[in-house]
């Protein structure tokens, strides 16, 4: 369940993935099956290859991309998630759901 964005930001996540960028969209977020995570920042691209690669040039295995999701993404949560979004220059992110 994700909390923490609006429609207007979630649709220009949408149309920066639908346009082969690659586009960050933290939010706060619940799932049983990650008890200590409280954010995930999906990362995403249409442009299968350039994710792929982004995933590699941060250590990640491209294995774990949602590529049937009408979006495709790969998910970032934990300690990753804030080294990239602060490596990436995103800052507003970062502060914005407390990851300091």
């Amino acid at each position: 369940m994700a909390f923490g964005i609006d429609r207007r930001q979630l649709a220009a996540w949408k149309k920066q993935v639908s346009d082969g960028e690659i586009a960050y969209l933290t939010h706060y977020w619940l799932d049983d099956r990650f008890p200590g995570a409280r954010t995930v920042t999906k990362v995403g691209c249409s442009d299968l290859a350039k994710l792929e690669a982004w995933c590699v040039r941060h250590g990640l295995n491209p294995r774990y991309i949602h590529r049937r999701d009408a979006f495709p993404h790969f998910d970032l949560i934990g300690s990753k998630q804030r080294s990239i979004l602060a490596e990436e220059g995103l800052w507003d992110q970062i502060h914005k759901f407390g990851l300091e």
